[in-house]
This record gives structure tokens, sequence and C-alpha cells, in this order.
């Protein structure tokens, strides 16, 4: 008995096209936590410390909650959209739900030192490296 194997490049073709099929189909779903990048955050170092830029607009700030721990940020909340009652949607490319993101830093952070502001949709975050994490300067006898 001989096995027949097909074109292994349209094999992993077909995979491909059900994997963008499979990402496509979700990707305005009521979820955004695990599908996706949402919020969409920048981070960049300044001096020692780090900054994050967090973009969340139409979101309430009490509905956001951040924890901060050894190296990393969690930011978590939930982001809903009101229609009125009896309305019907035609297309909708706004995303809502819940959504829970964890981002990781280059340094041991100072948790309690963190500080939030959010200003018209945008979140920043000032996140200060850890005094035990900060390079010494060692005096030479």
């Amino acid at each position: 008995m001989i096995n027949r194997f097909g074109d292994p490049f349209e094999a992993l073709l077909a995979i491909q096209r059900a994997l963008d099929a499979r990402i496509s189909s979700d990707w305005m779903g009521s979820r955004t936590s695990g599908t996706g990048s949402f919020p969409p955050i920048n981070i960049f170092q300044q001096g020692d410390d780090f900054v994050a830029i967090v973009e969340l607009p139409g979101m309430d700030k009490n509905n956001l909650e951040i924890e901060a721990k050894e190296n990393t940020i969690r930011i978590s909340g939930r982001k809903t959209i009101q229609y009125d009652e009896g309305a019907s949607i035609h297309r909708r490319e706004r995303i809502w739900g819940t959504f829970d993101r964890t981002i990781s830093v280059p340094i041991q952070i100072d948790p309690d030192a963190v500080k939030a502001d959010y200003q018209e949709g945008v979140l920043a975050l000032f996140i200060p490296r850890a005094e035990s994490d900060k390079p010494r300067t060692i005096a030479i006898r």
C-alpha cells in the first residue's frame, strides 16, 4: 500500500487560509482580550524609567484597573458603547467589551511609585525603576 501526499505547499497554504479566516472572523467580536492588541500601547524609556502611552478613546477611567508587580504592568477594563433603543446597526467597527493586557519591561519596577494620568482618552503610565535595580557607582580605594 502506497500513501500519496498532495503538494505540501498547498497544504501549508490551506492552513494559512484557515488561520486567516479564523482571525478575521473574530476581529469584530465582543471580546477584545486575546485576539488582538487592544488597547494599543507605546512604551519608551526616559532616563532610568519607562513611560507607557495607552490609547483608550471613549473609556471612562472608572472602568479601568491598573496593577503593577516586579517588571509587569496589567491594564484591564471594560469599554461600552450605548446605542439608542431600537437602533438598527448597519456597520460596527468600534471595539467594545472587556480587555486585559499585560506588558513587561526589562527592569524591576517600583510598583508603589507608578503613576497614571488619564486625559482625553489617553492613559500615560510613568513606570519608575526600582532603587534596587539601579546601577551603583563603586568607589575605588
